[in-house]
């Protein structure tokens, strides 16, 4: 396999880790964001209020999104490999 196109692969596997990662990190950052705005505007530092919201959402997110990450990744993996 010729340097340029395990290079290209390269870029293309980052890519795809990114574009997979991306939405369930969005999920984490929006209801971290929602937790610390209703922390600060009721005054309670339970650090538990601030974790447990997020890994239910994260949870919800892998569960409704892991399908078609699993796609992707698989779809990557056969054209890696010269499958498809």
């Amino acid at each position: 396999m010729p340097l340029a196109e395990l290079i290209s692969l390269a870029q293309q596997a980052l890519l795809l880790a990114l574009v997979v990662s991306l939405p369930v990190l969005a999920v984490a950052a929006a209801v971290g964001l929602i937790g610390a705005i209703f922390q600060a505007a009721t005054q309670v530092q339970d650090s538990a209020l601030g974790h447990f919201p997020k890994f239910v959402a994260v949870t919800l997110a892998l569960a409704l999104l892991g399908p078609w990450m699993g796609r992707q990744i698989l779809s990557f993996t056969l054209r890696a490999f010269g499958v498809q």
